[in-house]
């Protein structure tokens, strides 16, 4: 099994794990937060190292992070080893929900989906939809 540790701002991390927490009843195995606030980029790498052998059971890791470019995803782009940690920025609850549905593939294969997810996650709900949805 793929662990999965999402990387981001303030709390973000642990809540989108709480919410996938609350979608499937329980707390999935092998996934963690690491949630950054104050702590330095250099703090942050130790920690982040120590998350990745805990969670690093023989079949890699995913490295879920919020915002291209910042200091979450500057992190994680320290930490990746092509076909064994892999990265992806831009974590929603849709990604993280199929990242960890998806996470007995291979890594290759769970980046894409995860990737799919998160982006067929967003949209734009127009009155129409919101009609289709509820059947008003």
């Amino acid at each position: 099994m793929i662990g999965i540790l999402v990387v981001a701002h303030g709390t973000l991390g642990e809540s989108l794990i709480q919410c996938a927490t609350h979608v499937l009843g329980s707390r999935p195995p092998l996934v963690a937060a690491l949630d950054v606030s104050a702590q330095t980029q250099l703090c942050m790498l130790g920690e982040a190292e120590q998350l990745l052998v805990e969670l690093d059971q023989g079949d890699g890791v995913l490295l879920l992070s919020d915002v291209y470019g910042a200091t979450p995803c500057n992190t994680m782009c320290r930490l990746l080893v092509p076909g064994k940690v892999e990265g992806i920025a831009g974590v929603n609850l849709p990604m993280l929900m199929r990242a960890i549905t998806y996470r007995q593939e291979p890594l290759e294969s769970l980046v894409k989906k995860a990737v799919t997810g998160g982006q067929e996650g967003i949209l734009y709900i127009s009155p129409e939809f919101c009609d289709a949805a509820t059947g008003r």
